[in-house]
């Protein structure tokens, strides 16, 4: 592979260096998952909504003990909102980010027989749910590859590695679900994200370490 990989690199080309990128992340990170912590669907969906503008990390820390306080959806549609604020509070928002669980889990009593629906239509309709929070829920609660989720780890590394090129999250994933083979689309995001972790860094990439490096458009740059 030539150690410059051009923007107007074809299709077919970077699907072919796209599935050698993709045979090790499966060999590298055999273990990514999602790093939010749930136990059920409706937690999982709670956890990525806090998870805007947040750490998974601090997601995790707080989790506990809403859930513990609201341990069911029909617990979380009626909880008071200044309870549950105080609670979400360190995740940021904390204000939109309740009224968004209540909404949400109200909308789940009333329409879905307290339920998560596994349908990507009926997700997106819920107060604080997007394309990426249904994509999350739908892949890792349950097993349903929706479409490759996107957030802003995703979205640095894809264009460090030369796969899109841009900010807009929809047009990535479109660009995304059209190079990544549908059943690697529940994992891609993972490896990105755990790439992103513990290689390529944000602010200084350890190139050198890199097991993707002959496969980098950064590579010589």
């Amino acid at each position: 592979m030539s150690s410059t990989i051009r923007s107007n690199e074809s299709r077919s080309k970077k699907k072919q260096r796209l599935g050698e990128m993709v045979r090790r992340f499966k060999r590298y990170y055999p273990e990514a998952h999602c790093a939010l912590h749930y136990t059920t669907a409706h937690e999982l969906l709670v956890a990525t909504i806090l998870s805007a503008q947040c750490t998974d990390e601090r997601v995790n820390q707080v989790t506990p003990s809403l859930f513990s306080r609201f341990p069911s959806v029909k617990a979380l549609a009626e909880a008071p909102l200044p309870e549950m604020e105080e609670i979400i509070r360190p995740t940021g928002f904390f204000r939109n980010k309740a009224k968004n669980i209540k909404a949400c889990a109200q909308a789940l009593v009333e329409q879905h027989g307290a339920s998560v629906p596994q349908d990507l239509d009926h997700l997106v309709r819920l107060a604080g749910v997007g394309r990426k929070t249904a994509h999350v829920v739908l892949g890792n609660a349950f097993g349903i590859a929706s479409g490759v989720v996107v957030d802003t780890h995703v979205t640095r590394l894809a264009n460090r590695l030369g796969l899109v090129r841009g900010q807009n999250a929809q047009k990535i994933e479109q660009e995304l679900n059209e190079l990544v083979e549908p059943r690697d689309w529940i994992l891609f995001s993972h490896w990105l994200i755990e790439h992103g972790r513990k290689v390529c860094k944000a602010r200084k990439p350890m190139c050198h370490q890199c097991f993707l490096e002959d496969l980098c458009p950064q590579r010589g740059v």
